[in-house]
């Protein structure tokens, strides 16, 4: 599973319209926001860093609802953009979540368990709980 990280405002326009998953590593503003679903019709999820999570607009959360995007709080810790535009969830960790919801393992006890060992936040544990193993 990979995550575009976008680290700028022109960046926005020149993403792939099949674009799931975006990290805007930059305070985005309204206009931001709007571009971003424009540009790719099938986001599902918006991750933020924690600090600017708390300037998201009331007005945004009610449009991502409505659109069914997820606004999520997170970081891509490690991740070096002159490398590569994506960062990648390890299969690892991906495996671990599924091994552990085949276990029984309750959803809340499976998203704290591996946010605290892998630095994943525990909104995207749930929404990789739900994309990768359905119910």
């Amino acid at each position: 599973m990979r995550i575009r990280v976008v680290s700028s405002r022109e960046e926005i326009f020149t993403l792939n319209p099949n674009e799931h998953l975006v990290h805007l590593a930059f305070r985005p503003s309204n206009k931001d926001i709007f571009g971003l679903v424009e540009t790719c019709p099938k986001i599902e999820v918006i991750q933020l860093p924690k600090s600017y999570m708390r300037t998201v607009s009331k007005s945004i959360e009610m449009f991502l609802q409505m659109q069914r995007v997820q606004l999520i709080e997170g970081d891509v810790w490690g991740h070096r953009k002159d490398i590569t535009e994506y960062y990648s969830i390890p299969s690892s960790i991906i495996e671990k979540i599924k091994n552990m919801k085949i276990e029984g393992k309750a959803t809340e006890e499976i998203e704290k368990k591996v946010s605290r060992e892998s630095k994943l936040n525990s909104g995207m544990v749930a929404y990789i709980l739900a994309k990768e193993i359905p119910a």
